[in-house]
């Protein structure tokens, strides 16, 4: 009995050890191949201004995202304190008509937010050329539930907009971009100095439900 006892505690102790060097052999592989967990990919920068406006649904979404992406990276107020700029070229939303039934009634609608920008070093060198970022998303409407509809199509829009946060984020952090900010100083100097910055865009507001069913809503906003 004693014997058994003894074979059964060795023999858990041995599989033990065997799952152990296995799983161990699995991370060796892991790390071989390059895998890493997901987490923050820093950016080689200390300091980082933006025009975004920062009380904008948009700015405030796009600075919780940088920092949580890359910790160390600390935003300044003015450009010629930064490391480098995430310039806003244009913002824009976009409202229109999809589809009409028989009787002129408007039956979807077309979303679309379209944000540009680009990236420079304190010199003024290039290190994301100007990007343009799009997203679009189509629903249904029906105009006896303006009150629903304008909710959704509200909800819609943040979607939409954290979507784009996002991509951007992925621009700064891909590796190509985070080389460009390593070795910034090799990139050439623009003859005419450091750009000037674009006005800020302020965000859109929130849609007027009243314009919602109309034949041709035109809500474009930011720059032209």
């Amino acid at each position: 009995m004693a014997m058994t006892s003894f074979l059964r505690t060795e023999s858990s102790g041995v599989m033990r050890r065997l799952a152990f060097f296995v799983l161990l052999a699995a991370c060796l592989m892991l790390a071989a191949c390059g895998f890493r967990m997901k987490g923050a990919t820093p950016l080689p920068i200390d300091t980082l201004y933006t025009n975004i406006a920062q009380n904008s649904p948009f700015g405030a979404a796009m600075r919780r995202a940088i920092r949580a992406a890359s910790p160390n990276t600390q935003f300044v107020a003015e450009r010629d304190q930064a490391d480098a700029s995430l310039i806003q070229i244009a913002n824009q939303r976009n409202l229109r008509e999809l589809s009409i039934d028989a009787d002129g009634r408007v039956e979807e609608y077309e979303l679309t937010i379209q944000f540009a920008f680009q990236v420079l070093d304190s010199a003024g060198r290039v290190i994301l050329p100007p990007t343009t970022l799009r997203a679009t998303r189509e629903i249904p409407y029906d105009d006896t539930v303006v009150q629903a509809k304008q909710s959704e199509i509200s909800t819609v829009f943040e979607q939409m907009q954290q979507s784009l946060v996002d991509r951007v984020v992925r621009h700064l952090t891909a590796p190509e971009v985070i080389e460009a900010f390593a070795n910034a100083k090799n990139l050439p100097v623009p003859e005419d100095g450091v750009p000037d910055v674009p006005p800020v865009q302020e965000d859109a507001g929130a849609l007027d439900p009243n314009m919602w069913g109309a034949p041709t809503p035109d809500l474009n906003t930011g720059m032209p």
